[in-house]
């Protein structure tokens, strides 16, 4: 009987982690190919300034915090914005400015045949968040967040569905999942995705710099939203599942302002990242129904607290926050493993501005224990995504530009 095995089932020759063979020229040789130097044991500079509220506390006793490995997979990428395993050691990766899908095989990247085309590109906006389908091994499917030119001429940011041809040289389109995800100029596209242990896909969207729409439940930006992965769907265990308008029906929480990053830990429990003013970037726990406060209006007032008390209602204080100023958080994960030892449970967050990933501890009630940030990965620019690899590795992504990229794997030592 013929297999209904997809390709991606398919060994590799080498395992995944294999460092590149050819040249990286003068500036990897400096910075990215250093391997291991001592890891900073010191608070995140950052908690100084949250306002007192969230210390730091030293590490737990007996779990040593491990030295780091770090090894290049692929460079001379450009705005890489996220990376997925699909078995057989092959990695899917997207990069925002290109609007390409690529894959990652036996060291090297290979542009699959994809309609770059059709995604609309400018400032914060393109070929954004990327999920693969729990079968992914088996039936090749992902979903893509991007930016979009309406029918109108008009501009959104929506969810759509793919597959992965058989040769795994090209990609096929399975429709639009979700539209009308709020667009401007391109600032405050979000858009990350995430398909939770329910089965359900969430999706963190930026507000489009709109002051009105995070706390607009009528409005998709500016929220975490749930939905069926194959049908569109809303999810039907959304705290809004029941109203009259639509696309109030996919909230799951709202009063956000830019989300970057979606994480679901090992309890079960749902956490997202997101970028603050000039002040507080966030690390928030989700909870059903939840608002996280942030409404700058009228206009655009970006004088407001991020999780601003003074609103109708409860406002949910975020689990950490960067204090002023900010740092521009990515995405995250939770690390997972004991090789780990005292990092182990942390959550993994790549850092834009501030160019470093730090890894932030919360103990079973969502309070911030304390925030180590390696030197391993100060030296690579720009950190735009860490995502969990095969074996609990670390895949992380930078965010140069002009073509300076790298895809980075990290083991501890």
């Amino acid at each position: 009987m013929r297999s209904t095995r997809h390709p991606v089932l398919r060994p590799l020759r080498r395992p995944l982690g294999r460092p590149l063979r050819r040249p990286l020229g003068a500036l990897l040789a400096a910075g990215l190919l250093l391997a291991s130097t001592a890891c900073s044991a010191a608070p995140d500079p950052s908690e100084a300034a949250d306002a007192g509220t969230q210390g730091t506390r030293p590490a737990e006793a007996g779990r040593a915090v491990p030295g780091l490995r770090v090894e290049v997979l692929a460079d001379g990428l450009d705005h890489p914005w996220d990376v997925k395993p699909i078995g057989g050691g092959r990695l899917l990766l997207t990069q925002r400015d290109r609007a390409t899908v690529s894959l990652w095989e036996d060291g090297e990247v290979r542009t699959l045949d994809f309609p770059s085309e059709d995604v609309w590109v400018s400032g914060e906006t393109g070929l954004l968040g990327l999920e693969v389908d729990p079968e992914v091994r088996s039936n090749g499917r992902f979903w893509t967040c991007q930016g979009a030119t309406t029918q109108g001429g008009g501009h959104d940011v929506r969810v759509m569905a793919w597959q992965l041809s058989d040769d795994l040289r090209s990609v096929e389109p399975r429709g639009v999942l979700l539209k009308g995800l709020p667009a401007t100029s391109g600032r405050h596209g979000g858009c990350r995705l995430l398909v939770a242990r329910d089965g359900s896909l969430l999706v963190g969207t930026g507000d489009a710099a709109v002051g009105a729409n995070p706390r607009d439940l009528t409005s998709l930006g500016g929220k975490v939203l749930r939905l069926d992965r194959t049908t569109g769907k809303p999810w039907p265990g959304n705290p809004f599942i029941d109203a009259g308008n639509k696309r109030q029906r996919y909230v799951f929480t709202y009063g956000h302002r830019n989300v970057q990053g979606l994480a679901q830990r090992a309890d079960g429990s749902l956490w997202s990242v997101e970028h603050g003013s000039f002040r507080d970037d966030e690390v928030n726990r989700l909870v059903k129904g939840g608002d996280h406060g942030w409404h700058p209006v009228p206009g655009y007032d970006e004088s407001v607290p991020m999780t601003d008390q003074s609103l109708p209602g409860r406002q949910r204080e975020a689990a950490w926050r960067s204090g002023d100023p900010t740092i521009a958080p990515g995405g995250a994960t939770f690390v997972a493993g004991k090789k780990w030892g005292g990092l182990r449970g942390t959550l993994a967050m790549a850092v834009l501005k501030d160019q470093r990933v730090q890894f932030l501890k919360f103990d079973a009630s969502g309070r911030l224990k304390n925030v180590r940030i390696p030197d391993e990965l100060r030296e690579h620019g720009r950190i735009r995504q860490v995502v969990r690899a095969p074996g609990n590795d670390l895949l992380v992504l930078t965010d140069n530009g002009d073509g300076r990229d790298v895809m980075l794997r990290v083991s501890p030592r």
